[in-house]
């Protein structure tokens, strides 16, 4: 099967083998797992918590199997983000490949239940560094900006959860 990144299902095993960049985010939400669960698979509201992002299901019903495409636009630079689906554990996990050009490798979006109907999020990727040697000396640059910005953009979607304002 080809996307519209032109990602095979070889090529999307390749994608799907942990990277040497890794990024983790946690939040705690004060709402239940089913209903994080919801919010955080809304991928097209992701672009109301994500900064400069717009999120879009490209194939499918955004389930297993679907491609979503998140397009995060500064100025007139933009960075295109294919990711496929590829496990639904609902209300606990979901899975996804990053297999556009750029961004390659997996990620997971875990969802644990906590007492007082409250739940804690955590979002790890573990992407493909581009550029050989040069993206492996880059990275412990880029990553606590990538950190610090999926912990914010998590914090952000907590309060929107607790404020009902998601899904």
């Amino acid at each position: 099967m080809t996307g519209p990144g032109g990602s095979g299902a070889e090529d999307l095993g390749a994608a799907a083998q942990p990277g040497a960049g890794e990024v983790t985010a946690t939040v705690i939400v004060d709402a239940p797992a089913e209903r994080v669960f919801a919010a955080l698979t809304a991928w097209e509201r992701q672009s109301e918590w994500i900064p400069f992002t717009t999120v879009r299901v490209v194939e499918g019903d955004g389930g297993e199997g679907s491609l979503i495409e998140a397009v995060t636009a500064i100025g007139p630079a933009a960075l295109r983000d294919e990711m496929r689906v590829v496990r639904v554990d609902a209300p606990y996990e979901v899975g996804v490949v990053h297999c556009g050009r750029l961004l390659r490798g997996p990620g997971v979006l875990r969802c644990t239940p906590m007492d007082r109907d409250r739940t804690q999020v955590v979002w790890h990727e573990w992407f493909h560094l581009p550029g050989g040697t040069a993206g492996r000396v880059a990275w412990p640059v880029l990553w606590p900006g990538s950190k610090v910005s999926l912990t914010q953009a998590l914090k952000k979607f907590g309060r929107l959860v607790e404020q009902g304002r998601l899904p």
